[in-house]
């Protein structure tokens, strides 16, 4: 499914109106019906209701407009709270302002907080609050008269719709620009935007609920936004059947090289969520100083000695048994709990460089590559990483909080710059491609903020690719996966207290019910069209 800037939207409404001859008054008149049977649809019969409508100038105000008309035929008490000068207002919103005023609907002007105070009783008995301030098009911090409407909604603690999207989140990130209305139920049109589902802004969304106002598909798709939402239906797309005749051999053999002293369990989790995410065989290459404890670790797992310094690291020795355990094998993970030792930099390095095999690099592999991604770019075989934002911030040289400010632009540098795929890790987990495509994943909540949760995804996206699964499949099918068997354990065993073997140990029924999207039936990746998501934030 499609998510959509700020600028997308806004060229798919100018197309339709220019090219299609749909009438820009038309969109706002569906948009504003939509909106007000989401909120019936949430709240029941709004008849005899006080709904208090805060309004900006622009087309949010006269999505606004529409919705307090409509209430008003419905029955509803409704006052609208204009923030903003009332000669500003123009085009379609103005249209519907001045059918507001024919129906005698109180039209109150916000010119600061005093304004309000004749309808204080009033407002101290709202029973919901619509808000249609601002709209996808902010840009710039919320100050002023708009920041203290905000301000007042969410401090009544009263039901709040929020049109298209919570005033004050920035649509194309995500971000709180000063301050956002905290929403119960948003009702956006045409298509999600970015905003929904990047944090913080999911927080500040609600549930969410996509309206048709009539933009036709053909326009969608000649706009053709490139960034999309993980559904169950993509994620089936990275599971391989499994045939009736199908053995160990058939389903693909993985070498993992992981681990080091005292960070054993990373390496374990890796190649034990690889079998459950149904990898056939799995090959751990460890220091030989931990070989005998991990053999112990993981009964289904076949481990091998490498060479190791007398810290007990890898060693650049290690680089020839590194080449022929490839041999063989239809995929690499490399990285959890490897250390950062210069020797182990080393080998990671060259052994990259050399191996043909599609790779899934996370952790220390990452760590040791930051500030040489030509390592990757030069590689012919497909290369995945999977970084958590601090690691993020390492590769690209940058803060963490540059990476979470705009997650989706972070993830497609990085993804261009090393030729290769990029899970950024997180609420919200982008998904990059070098070509600039990105998905935003759904799935998973706070529980999973523990750790080993990575090293089990690192594991599960190398799995999926051993067994035939093309790596942006499988990297998009292993991210929805691990957040769908979260949020299993969360609805059955709390919202956090749940571990990272517990998420592995969920994954086979998990896995069970995106069969019924059977790999080769299901949508194509990306997934076109307007049908629209309607499903609550996670």
């Amino acid at each position: 499914m499609y998510l959509v800037t700020a600028a997308q939207m806004q060229a798919m409404d100018r197309m339709t109106i220019a090219s299609f001859g749909l009438p820009g008054r038309v969109l706002m008149e569906n948009a504003g019906r939509g909106a007000v049977e989401c909120l019936c649809a949430h709240w029941g019969d709004p008849a005899g209701r006080r709904i208090g409508v805060a309004a900006g100038r622009g087309n949010n105000g006269g999505d606004g407009f529409v919705m307090a008309r409509c209430l008003k035929q419905r029955g509803a008490d409704v006052k609208v709270f204009l923030v903003a000068d009332k000669e500003k207002v123009a085009g379609e919103a103005l249209a519907n302002l001045r059918l507001l005023e024919a129906l005698a609907v109180p039209v109150i002007g916000v010119t600061d907080a005093r304004s309000l105070a004749p309808h204080k009783a009033w407002i101290d008995g709202v029973d919901i609050w619509i808000d249609a301030l601002l709209g996808t098009g902010l840009n710039a911090e919320v100050k002023g008269r708009t920041a203290a409407m905000i301000q007042k909604i969410n401090a009544s603690a009263k039901p709040v719709l929020a049109v298209d999207i919570a005033s004050g989140i920035r649509a194309d990130t995500g971000q709180v620009l000063g301050v956002a209305v905290r929403a119960d139920v948003t009702a956006t049109f045409a298509f999600a935007k970015i905003g929904h589902f990047t944090h913080p802004g999911a927080a500040f969304t609600g549930t969410l609920k996509v309206i048709d106002i009539g933009i036709p598909d053909h326009i969608a798709n000649t706009v053709a936004p490139d960034q999309f939402l993980v559904t169950a239906a993509a994620a089936a797309r990275g599971l391989t059947p499994r045939l009736a005749h199908a053995h160990k051999g058939t389903t693909g053999h993985l070498l993992v090289v992981a681990g080091s002293p005292g960070k054993t369990g990373a390496a374990a989790m890796t190649a034990t969520a690889a079998l459950r995410a149904g990898a056939g065989l799995v090959t751990l290459a460890v220091p030989a100083g931990v070989q005998a404890v991990l053999a112990t670790q993981v009964l289904e797992v076949m481990t091998a000695a490498l060479a190791q310094t007398r810290d007990g690291v890898l060693d650049e020795d290690a680089l020839a048994a590194l080449m022929k355990l490839a041999e063989g094998k239809r995929c690499l993970a490399i990285g959890p709990g490897l250390g950062t030792a210069a020797p182990t930099g080393a080998v990671v390095r060259r052994f990259l460089a050399q191996c043909p095999l599609p790779v899934v690099i996370d952790a220390d592999g990452l760590n040791l590559l930051a500030g040489q991604p030509a390592i990757l770019a030069q590689r012919s075989a497909p290369s995945v990483l999977t970084p958590h934002p601090g690691e993020m911030a390492r590769l690209l040289d940058t803060s963490t909080a540059a990476i979470q400010k705009d997650r989706i632009a972070a993830a497609r540098t990085l993804a261009r710059s090393a030729n290769a795929l990029v899970v950024l890790k997180g609420a919200g987990t982008v998904i990059a491609e070098p070509g600039g495509k990105a998905w935003i994943n759904p799935t998973g909540n706070p529980g999973m903020a523990s750790g080993g949760m990575g090293d089990v995804l690192t594991g599960m996206v190398a799995g999926l690719i051993t067994q035939g699964a093309r790596p942006l499949e499988a990297a998009i099918a292993g991210v929805y996966l691990h957040g769908a068997a979260a949020d299993r354990l969360a609805g059955s065993s709390g919202a956090c207290g749940y571990l990272a073997s517990e998420v592995m140990a969920a994954l086979p029924a998990t896995i069970s019910g995106l069969w019924q999207f059977p790999a080769g039936k299901g949508p194509s990746i990306p997934i076109n069209g307007s049908s629209g998501h309607d499903g609550k934030i996670r």
